[in-house]
């Protein structure tokens, strides 16, 4: 359930990979803007390592079956081309480019940059790029995502990018926050969530909202106002999680 102020209408989209899109517009002059989203989610206690995949894939390096490979091709373009050379050279200086178990692969990656890259807020607009994620060897949630899918693609594993939130049990109170990650199509297993923040793979504590191939395209608030060049946009976001009683 959307609540926005002031006045405005409001139409419900689906984009090409069927996450929902509200396009609101806003239909007088105000200097603020409040959008309340609310919703229930029904939590499953899963086992996030409950799967099995096809017998062809489980070692890497392998190739889709020319069906699957028709529709996971633009997942598995590199949208970041000039970082090409930085990325091989990490994975192989990591040694993440020899034959191994195609589940152990990703979970050392994902775990190599949980732990080998430090974790900041960034309030700036966009994703940083996986070239300055390597060189800065710091980044925030949505950039070790892009940087993890960006390697996938490298490796010739379909990738994609999540955005989302994360729910955990802060003592008493409950807490959650937008975050970001990734998922690589396994055949037989499908789309599997990996976390490079913190280096496990996605399990029910991980809400997804919205998928896509480019980091960029699936910001939680996108839009355009009208003010003079001395006007700055001031954005606050609040987020809360309350337990509803079965």
């Amino acid at each position: 359930m959307l609540d926005i102020s002031p006045s405005h209408t409001v139409q419900w989209k689906r984009d090409i990979l069927d996450n929902s899109v509200a396009v609101v517009a806003i239909a007088q002059p105000t200097d603020l803007l409040r959008i309340a989203s609310t919703v229930i989610i029904q939590h499953y206690d899963e086992n996030p390592f409950d799967f099995r995949m096809d017998d062809y894939a489980l070692m890497h390096p392998f190739a889709y079956t020319e069906s699957d490979r028709v529709e996971l091709d633009p997942f598995l373009q590199p949208v970041y081309p000039n970082d090409r050379g930085m990325i091989i050279r990490w994975l192989e200086d990591s040694g993440w480019r020899q034959p191994t178990l195609t589940f152990t692969l990703l979970d050392r990656i994902n775990r190599g940059i949980a732990v080998g890259f430090s974790y900041q807020i960034r309030e700036e607009q966009g994703v940083q790029s996986p070239g300055s994620t390597l060189q800065q060897r710091s980044g925030s949630c949505r950039d070790f995502a892009a940087l993890f899918t960006e390697a996938c693609r490298h490796l010739g594993l379909a990738s994609r990018f999540v955005t989302g939130y994360l729910f955990t049990w802060a003592g008493d109170a409950d807490y959650a926050s937008t975050h970001a990650w990734a998922e690589v199509y396994l055949p037989g297993a499908g789309w599997k969530g990996f976390d490079p923040t913190s280096g496990e793979v996605t399990g029910d504590r991980h809400i997804a909202v919205a998928v896509a191939r480019h980091p960029e395209a699936v910001p939680p608030v996108a839009g355009d106002f009208v003010g003079t060049t001395q006007q700055r946009p001031l954005l606050s976001v609040i987020l809360r999680v309350s337990q509803i009683a079965a």
